[in-house]
């Protein structure tokens, strides 16, 4: 068994517990109340079934509140996929969602 990693020493349970009342984010609500569990002297087995997770997640959460506070424990939005179209690209698209359609062309008639 490893040794457990510390919490930072400037929260209290208490303290969590008013952030996790506070919180608008029910991840970081779920996350804040695990670690209070820790501060209260619990067992990390006792924080991951009031956390629903396992004790990796707890670990893991323990070191992203260590380097950021509670915010450490709020999920942060992937960056997302690397967009298919270039600037022409998008210039066309945009040229073509814009001008008047031409029966003979595109067989459609905008209404007005």
């Amino acid at each position: 068994m490893g040794i457990a990693i510390q919490l930072r020493s400037d929260y209290t349970s208490d303290d969590l517990r008013a952030l996790a009342r506070d919180s608008d984010d029910s991840v970081q609500t779920r996350r804040l109340l695990s670690l209070a569990e820790i501060y209260d002297g619990g067992a990390r087995g006792r924080a991951s079934r009031v956390g629903g997770v396992g004790l990796q997640a707890i670990r893991d959460w323990v070191l992203r509140f260590n380097a950021g506070g509670p915010d450490g424990l709020v999920d942060k939005k992937p960056p997302g996929a690397v967009s298919r179209l270039n600037d022409g690209h998008r210039q066309a698209l945009a040229a073509t969602v814009e001008r008047v359609p031409l029966p003979a062309v595109d067989g459609v008639v905008r209404c007005p």
